[in-house]
C-alpha cells in the first residue's frame, strides 16, 4: 500500500494522576530521521519512542513532541541533607565553644534550614517502567493516526501516478505505431536526394535504396527500448496496486530507469514526430518522479 511521508498524528494517555501528549509530524526525507522534544526528567523514555515509532514509519523527517501535565501530583519534592546538616551544626557548636558569643547560643533549626543545601527543592522521583509504558501508549496512538493520514495520502498520489502511467502507455503506443513508418519514409527522401544529384542521368538502383534503408533502420531502432518501458509500466502499476510497504525509493529507481529509456528512444529515432511525443512522455515522467519524492 502506498504511503505519503507527509502527515501528523497525535495521541493522548491519561489517568488520575498525570496527562501525557504526544504529537507526531513527518516530512519528506531520504532516510528516516526522528527527532524528539520532551521535558529533560524524561529522556530515559526517548529511545524507546524512537525505536516504536521506526517500527511503523521507515522513511521521512520525523519531529516528535512530548508534554506531561502532572496533576495528581507535585513535579517537585523536598531532600534533607542530615549528614550535611549534622556537619553544620558541628561546626557551629565547635564555634559557639571556642568563641565568647554571650549567654544565649545563636544556633537554631532556622539558622540550619538556611545552610546550603541542607534543604532543597528536586524533581520528584518517578517510577520509570510506569512512565514508561505510559509514553508508549499515547505514542502508538499517534503512530496510529500519522500512518492512516499518510495512506489516505498516499492513495491519492498512487491514484494521480497511475493517470500518469496511463498517458506515458498512450504515447508509448503512438510511437510504436509511429515507428514503422521512419524506415519508408527515409527510403522514399533518400530516393529523391539521389535523383536530385543525378539530375535524370543515371537511374537509382531499388537495392541501393533498400540497403540504405536498412541500415537507417538498424539504426533508428527502438523496439528493445519500446518493450523495456512497457514492462517499466507494468512493474509500476504492480508496486502502485500491491501491498508491499516502503517502496519509494523502487518506484525512484524504476523511474530513472523508464527515464533513460526515453532518451535512448528520443536519440535513435531522428523522426521530429516521435521527438514530440518524447518531450510530453518526459514531461509525465518528471511529474512521476516528483511525486515519488513523497511516496514512503
Amino acid at each position: 500500500m502506498i504511503k505519503s511521508m507527509t502527515g501528523y498524528g497525535k495521541g493522548v494517555y491519561q489517568d488520575e494522576v498525570r496527562a501525557i501528549t504526544v504529537e507526531i509530524k513527518a516530512v519528506n526525507h531520504r532516510y528516516c530521521d526522528i527527532y524528539v522534544k520532551m521535558p529533560r526528567r524524561y529522556s530515559f523514555a526517548e529511545e524507546r519512542i524512537k525505536s516504536a515509532i521506526k517500527q511503523k514509519l521507515a522513511r521521512g523527517k520525523i519531529e516528535v513532541g512530548v508534554s506531561v501535565d502532572n496533576f495528581g501530583q507535585s513535579d517537585s519534592d523536598i531532600r534533607l541533607d542530615r549528614d550535611l546538616a549534622g556537619k553544620y551544626y558541628a561546626a557551629l557548636k565547635e564555634l559557639e565553644e571556642t568563641y565568647d558569643f554571650g549567654a544565649e547560643s545563636e544556633i537554631s533549626l532556622g539558622l540550619l534550614a538556611r545552610m546550603p543545601d541542607v534543604i532543597k527543592g528536586v524533581a520528584a522521583e518517578d517510577d520509570e517502567e510506569e512512565l514508561l509504558a505510559c509514553f508508549l501508549k499515547a505514542t502508538e496512538e499517534a503512530i496510529v493516526n500519522i500512518t492512516e493520514m499518510r495512506q489516505v495520502e498516499g492513495a491519492k498520489l498512487a491514484e494521480d501516478i497511475a493517470m500518469r502511467a496511463d498517458i506515458i502507455s498512450d504515447i508509448r503506443n503512438k510511437i510504436e505505431v509511429r515507428a514503422p513508418e521512419i524506415e519508408k519514409e527515409y527510403a522514399a527522401k533518400f530516393k529523391t536526394r539521389i535523383e536530385e544529384l543525378l539530375d535524370g542521368t543515371a537511374e537509382v538502383p531499388e537495392e541501393r535504396i533498400a540497403l540504405e534503408a536498412a541500415i537507417f533502420a538498424d539504426k533508428a531502432n527502438i523496439t528493445e527500448e519500446l518493450v523495456r518501458l512497457d514492462s517499466h509500466l507494468h512493474q509500476l502499476r504492480d508496486f502502485l496496486e500491491g501491498k508491499e510497504a516502503s517502496i519509494g525509493k523502487k518506484i525512484d529507481f524504476l523511474i530513472q530507469e523508464m527515464n533513460r529509456e526515453a532518451n535512448t528512444i528520443g536519440s535513435k529515432s531522428n523522426d521530429k514526430e516521435i521527438t514530440s511525443m518524447m518531450l510530453q512522455l518526459k514531461a509525465e515522467i518528471e511529474k512521476i518522479r516528483e511525486q515519488v519524492q513523497n511516496i514512503e
